[in-house]
């Protein structure tokens, strides 16, 4: 077996779950090698833990929801959510042959679907502990427009690194955070203004996602005023989209572009909170610098921000509900245009580069100064 699968599921069952003796976890295995479950299973066992494995495949998973009716959706709930509900920990890892499997899948059935095993996620997210990564493959190379080999060395090294040198950092971004009102952006074609008064921040150093490297809070609801021109490309719901510009009006969006700017649009409509933010995020893993279209990189790019239609999260409550989350990227770095980011009239981080004493240490090379000192 290759030493860097024992690594990661150590990592996965250790650091990020915690797992404890008598505990239930599921592993949800989708297009993975057969090896990495293995690992997780012995590693979850040697921690004391009971392993369950769930294997999907997403070609079979595009049939289901190509035709897939309310009835089948419901049946699927009404399973899956009494088996969350035994669940301790939840580990997801989640391959992609082709990241635009889905892409004709009818968009009234992802929405059925999505609204009615909400309950299944929801659950999950608030009451176990999980975390989320996707797995490499040659779809993933070509999207990092990398050889195979080269992206998965790329991908274990941003996978297990050693995420407790971001705590000093994200503890005073947290602090600064909370001590904030009104959050200012600017940068090529954007002006964006809201509040953030009252809503908690929340460091993310591994223990949710991996690869990580955020902290996000919520603006309050109705406060979003401005726009936000978003360069990171993205791929939400089996669709492509680029150059996406959103403008606000009292928290809501009011008008909506991109190079597809009919299905955009369709995806905001899905619910009446689709059209106001769940969340906003800044982003700072050292080592992912570039988009590859799959959020769970992209959304820590080194010096990037992402503003959220949808769905906010319980730990940072802004009060919107959505079937939506969908996390869009900005990135702020000299060579992808720059831009501007202020707490309550100062400037906090230009360039992607955090300006106050404290916050530092969350810059790129601090991290990775750091991280060559200690080996």
């Amino acid at each position: 077996m290759d030493s860097r699968y024992k690594q990661l599921a150590e990592l996965l069952t250790g650091f990020s779950t915690s797992l404890k003796k008598g505990e239930n976890v599921l592993i949800d295995a989708i297009d993975v090698p057969d090896a990495i479950v293995v690992a997780l299973v012995r590693a979850a066992r040697a921690r004391g833990a009971v392993p369950q494995v769930n294997i999907q495949r997403a070609s079979i998973t595009r049939v289901l929801l190509q035709e897939g009716t309310e009835e089948q959706f419901r049946l699927t709930a009404a399973v899956e959510l009494p088996r969350m509900k035994k669940m301790h920990a939840y580990i997801a890892l989640r391959g992609a042959g082709n990241i635009f499997e889905n892409s004709d899948v009818p968009a009234d059935r992802m929405k059925t679907a999505a609204h009615i095993l909400r309950p299944v996620v929801d659950y999950r997210v608030k009451n176990t502990k999980w975390v989320v990564l996707r797995w490499p493959s040659p779809s993933m190379a070509q999207q990092a427009r990398m050889s195979t080999e080269a992206f998965e060395d790329f991908y274990f090294r941003v996978c297990t690194f050693d995420y407790s040198r971001f705590t000093a950092g994200m503890a005073a971004l947290k602090e600064v955070f909370e001590k904030t009102d009104e959050v200012r952006i600017t940068g090529n074609g954007t002006d964006l203004r809201f509040s953030v008064k009252n809503i908690p921040a929340i460091p993310c150093g591994g223990e949710k996602n991996i690869p990580d490297g955020e902290v996000y809070t919520a603006p309050v609801r109705n406060s979003v005023e401005g726009v936000v021109q978003y360069n990171a490309p993205t791929l939400y719901q089996g669709t492509n989209f680029t150059d996406v510009k959103l403008v606000f009006k009292k928290g809501k969006i009011i008008e909506a572009t991109a190079n597809n700017t009919k299905r955009l649009n369709e995806i905001l409509d899905s619910d009446p909170g689709a059209r106001y933010i769940g969340e906003f995020a800044l982003g700072f893993n050292p080592h992912i610098l570039e988009p590859m279209q799959d959020i769970l990189f992209d959304e820590k790019i080194a010096g990037s921000f992402h503003l959220t239609p949808g769905q906010c999260y319980d730990e940072a409550f802004n009060g919107n509900k959505s079937s939506i989350h969908w996390d869009l990227v900005c990135i702020q770095r000299p060579e992808y245009g720059g831009g501007e980011i202020y707490f309550d009239g100062k400037l906090v981080r230009k360039d992607g580069v955090f300006i106050p004493k404290p916050l530092q240490q969350l810059n790129r090379e601090n991290l990775i100064n750091s991280r060559s000192k200690k080996g």
